[in-house]
C-alpha cells in the first residue's frame, strides 16, 4: 500500500478525472478500505480541497465545481518552506534565475489549497527581503502565525529570550503590535511596537516562542523613517559600527541599488559611477557584499582590516586557479 502522502496525491488526481466516483470503485482503485478512503477524503478537506460526498448504495465522491486544482498536496510547513526558498532565490539572484524563481513562486502560491494559500500570501506580504539572506532558523509555524498577525493587524503575545540587559537569557513575555518581518543576513526579525515599553523594537524570531494572537486589532503606526528594513538594519549595526566603508562602483545606478538592497546607502551618482557607503559587522559579509556587486569597484574609504581581508581572499582564489 502506498504511503499516506502519495496515496492522497493519487486520490486527488482521480477526483479530477471524473465528475463523480462511486465510493467502492474509488477505494478499489486506491487498494484501500472504505474506512481508509474516508480518512483520506477528510485529509483533503482539511487541506482545503472541496470534496463533496453522497451516502447510500450509490454514494460516492466528487470535487466541487471550481475545485479542479492541480494536485499539489503539501502540509503547512512544506508550503511555507517553498515560499521562503523561492522568495529568497527571487531576491538574491539576478537575471533570468530571479525571474524564474518569482514566476515559480507565483504559480506555487496559486495552486495551494485556500487555507494554505492565505498563510503563504501572509508571509509574502509581511516580509521585506534583503540580499544575502539564507534559510531561516525558525519554525515554520512561528513564521506563519506572526505573518498572519501582521496581515490582520492583530496584537501578539509571545515569549522572548533576552540577550542583554539586566537579566540576559531570561524568558520574558512581550505584548506587541507586529508590523513587518525583515530578513537580515541569516536571521529573521519581527519589527513591532512594544506595548509594555512604548517604543519600537526588533525581535529575533529564533528567540521568539509561542506567538498567540490576542484577537485585538490595531491601527498600524508609521515606522520611524518610513522603511522597516532600514530601521531594523540600523538597530543591528548600531550595536557595532566598527566596520564602515565607502566604494565607487562602475555600473548603472539601477544595477547597484538592486544589488546593495538595505545593506548600503547610495551617496552620489555621476553617470555610471555610483558611490556607496556600507556598514557591516562581519568582514566576510563585507567582502561578499563587494563581490556580489559584480562590477568594477574602487575602495574610497575602508579600514585596514577590510583591505587585508580582501587581499587574503584574493590570494586564496588565485591559489585555487
Amino acid at each position: 500500500m502506498a504511503n499516506t502522502s502519495s496515496r492522497t496525491l493519487r486520490l486527488l488526481s482521480l477526483l479530477q478525472t471524473h465528475r463523480f466516483w462511486p465510493g467502492g470503485e474509488l477505494a478499489e482503485r486506491l487498494e484501500v478500505s472504505d474506512r481508509t478512503l474516508r480518512r483520506d477524503i477528510e485529509r483533503l478537506r482539511d487541506l482545503g480541497y472541496p470534496v463533496h460526498s453522497s451516502r447510500g448504495l450509490e454514494g460516492g465522491y466528487q470535487l466541487a465545481p471550481g475545485g479542479s486544482m492541480p494536485p499539489l498536496v503539501v502540509d503547512e510547513d512544506e508550503a511555507i518552506a517553498m515560499v521562503v526558498a523561492l522568495g529568497t532565490a527571487a531576491s538574491t539572484y539576478g537575471g533570468t534565475l530571479s525571474e524564474a524563481s518569482l514566476s515559480a513562486l507565483t504559480k506555487v502560491v496559486q495552486v495551494l489549497p485556500a487555507r494554505l494559500r492565505r498563510r503563504a500570501e501572509s508571509l509574502r506580504s509581511a516580509t521585506v527581503d534583503s540580499p544575502f539572506s539564507r534559510a531561516p532558523e525558525v519554525e515554520a509555524g512561528v513564521l506563519a502565525t506572526v505573518a498572519q498577525a501582521i496581515r490582520d493587524s492583530e496584537r501578539l503575545r509571545f515569549g522572548y529570550t533576552a540577550r542583554g540587559g539586566s537579566k540576559p537569557g531570561e524568558d520574558l513575555r512581550r505584548h506587541v503590535e507586529p508590523h513587518q518581518l525583515v530578513t537580515v543576513g541569516r536571521r529573521w526579525y519581527l519589527l513591532g511596537y512594544d506595548l509594555d515599553r512604548h517604543d519600537w523594537r526588533s525581535f529575533r524570531l529564533d528567540r521568539l516562542r509561542g506567538p498567540v494572537g490576542t484577537k485585538a486589532v490595531f491601527r498600524p503606526r508609521e515606522v520611524p523613517g518610513g522603511d522597516a528594513a532600514a530601521y531594523v538594519r540600523e538597530g543591528i549595526s548600531g550595536r557595532d559600527r566598527g566596520l564602515r566603508f565607502t566604494v565607487a562602483v562602475t555600473a548603472p545606478e539601477e544595477h547597484v541599488r538592486r544589488r546593495i538592497g538595505v545593506w548600503g546607502r547610495v551617496d552620489e551618482v555621476a553617470g555610471d559611477r555610483v558611490v556607496v557607503t556600507f556598514e557591516a559587522q562581519d568582514l566576510r559579509w563585507a567582502v561578499f557584499g563587494i563581490v556580489y556587486l559584480e562590477a568594477p569597484v574602487e575602495l574610497l574609504e575602508a579600514p585596514d582590516e577590510l583591505r587585508a581581508a580582501i587581499a587574503e581572499w584574493r590570494d586564496r582564489l588565485a591559489a585555487m586557479v
